[in-house]
């Protein structure tokens, strides 16, 4: 006895634990969408997108900047034969045994407004003779200026200027949109969960319904007052309500799942969603909703940022049909055998170059590639006429059905309230005889279909309402637009 007393004990014991372990976790609609921007592998999708997109537009500023550097050969040794042609133009061959070392300092310098590149650089070179009469030489540039510059070639540097700011703002309002697809996922899983507890509860319900009434059909039975047939029938469906609670149970641990993966929620942690409730008074009006997106969606900046593109695309095939570069130097120089006197009687350095590339016999090459650039760019321009037409349809018919769901939703929440109503009523007059078993059947049905609307009209209504915020990045319910720190994101 008093081993079963412990066994019983250590069960109990076992038992209370299983319970502490597995936590309820009431949560509404709001506190599963925070969830999912915080937590959600989507989420971290976007956010690997925007660090790229910021690090790429880095990386465009930085290059506007001027650059310093400093390259240096420590040392260069180099022991070998080299030929040489003396006057009577014979060949021969000496020793080449030296050591050479060289520093150069630089700063440069992109130039927007021309598309050049301007350069300031100062270097040192040492070389010992290590054979035959040795001896030190230095070499100085104590200063050198020196321009590269395409004259007839497309300017990159203005295009950038140009293409890049456009390019990071679109990613931007591309992260900050797919968070609100982010939220749009969330509410999918958060309502085929709310679904699913509600028709396991409407399951329940209708089996209890179903045990309570076979209970009396039979007792009416066995005093006459129904027939075999009826009493079969209930029967039927009291296990066809049994079969709906099994399957009920299997779905609602499935849509569980769902959502707890979606969120990165671990254990055994119960999710319990709570009815969300309606937004008062959100009536969105079609042209401020096409400002709002004109100004603030992504794809209004890809719109831009591609035709921009194309621009460029003809601009850089013009260019190449006539190249023409300028190089340009001026300085000073020095050498001696001492580094101090290297510098010292410094002699001019200077450097004029025009390099031209101006082809003769192409067969059109360089100006059939210009009138595709061209036929690009119109294409381009086509295709993104009909993308923004159908973008406005689209947002029009978004704005029009989230308008009417809301009427649909008060439709739908009256005839849940008339269908419940409704069953409770046949039930009590099935209880005196006064309704048939078809009757009291049709009533359950339609209060189940009443209730599974009312629930699938409000995931519409939330659904619409944040393909709204994902299309326009603005809350019509707060009336004020949606954004995010993306500076303090990044750095997170």
């Amino acid at each position: 006895m008093y081993i079963k007393r412990i066994i019983a004990i250590i069960g109990l014991a076992a038992t209370l634990c299983a319970a502490a372990q597995t936590d309820t976790l009431r949560l509404s609609l709001s506190e599963a969408i925070s969830m999912a921007r915080a937590r959600s592998v989507d989420a971290a999708a976007a956010l690997d997108e925007l660090r790229s997109a910021y690090w790429q537009y880095r990386t465009y500023r930085a290059e506007l900047l001027p650059e310093i550097s400093f390259n240096a050969t420590l040392p260069s040794y180099a022991k070998r034969y080299s030929s040489y042609q003396d006057a009577s133009g014979a060949y021969n061959f000496v020793p080449n045994d030296n050591l050479q070392l060289s520093g150069e300092l630089s700063i440069s310098q992109r130039i927007w407004l021309t598309g050049g590149t301007l350069s300031l650089r100062s270097s040192l070179d040492y070389m010992r003779q290590l054979s035959g009469n040795k001896y030190n030489n230095f070499m100085s540039i104590p200063v050198a200026l020196t321009l590269e510059q395409p004259l007839f070639a497309a300017n990159d540097i203005k295009w950038d200027r140009r293409i890049e700011p456009v390019r990071y703002t679109e990613a931007r309002a591309r992260f900050i949109s797919e968070t609100e697809e982010v939220a749009l996922s969330a509410i999918r899983y958060f309502f085929s969960l709310l679904i699913a507890k509600e028709q396991l509860a409407c399951s329940r319900q209708n089996l209890a319904n179903a045990e309570k009434l076979y209970d009396v059909a039979k007792a009416k039975r066995g005093m006459g007052q129904i027939s075999e047939n009826d009493l079969l029938q209930i029967e039927l469906t009291m296990l066809n309500a049994r079969s709906a609670v099994s399957s009920d149970e299997s779905s609602l641990k499935s849509a569980s799942f769902q959502l707890a993966s979606f969120l990165d929620i671990e254990g055994d942690t119960v999710i319990d969603p709570a009815e969300p409730g309606r937004l008062p008074g959100v009536d969105v009006d079609y042209a401020d909703a096409l400002e709002l997106a004109t100004e603030r969606n992504p794809f209004m900046h890809n719109v831009q940022r591609r035709q921009l593109e194309a621009d460029y695309e003809v601009a850089k095939a013009k260019g190449r049909q006539h190249e023409i570069k300028l190089f340009a130097q001026i300085g000073y120089t020095g050498s001696d055998r001492t580094a101090g006197r290297a510098y010292s009687n410094l002699r001019d350095n200077q450097v004029v170059e025009v390099g031209v590339s101006i082809p003769l016999v192409d067969w059109g090459k360089r100006r059939a590639a210009v009138k595709v650039a061209e036929s690009r760019r119109e294409l381009t321009r086509n295709t993104l006429r009909k993308e923004t037409m159908d973008f406005n349809q689209n947002l029009f018919i978004l704005v029009e059905r989230f308008n009417n769901q809301a009427e649909q939703l008060r439709l739908a929440d009256r005839a849940n309230l008339i269908a419940e109503q409704r069953y409770r009523t046949n039930v009590e007059t099935f209880m005196i005889g006064r309704i048939s078993t078809l009757d009291l059947s049709d009533s359950q049905t339609n209060k189940d279909n009443a209730r599974q609307k009312l629930l699938n009209e409000l995931y519409s209504y939330w659904s619409y309402f944040y393909q709204l915020r994902s299309i326009t990045l603005w809350d019509f319910s707060t009336r004020r637009p949606v954004d995010a720190d993306i500076e303090a994101i990044i750095r997170q």
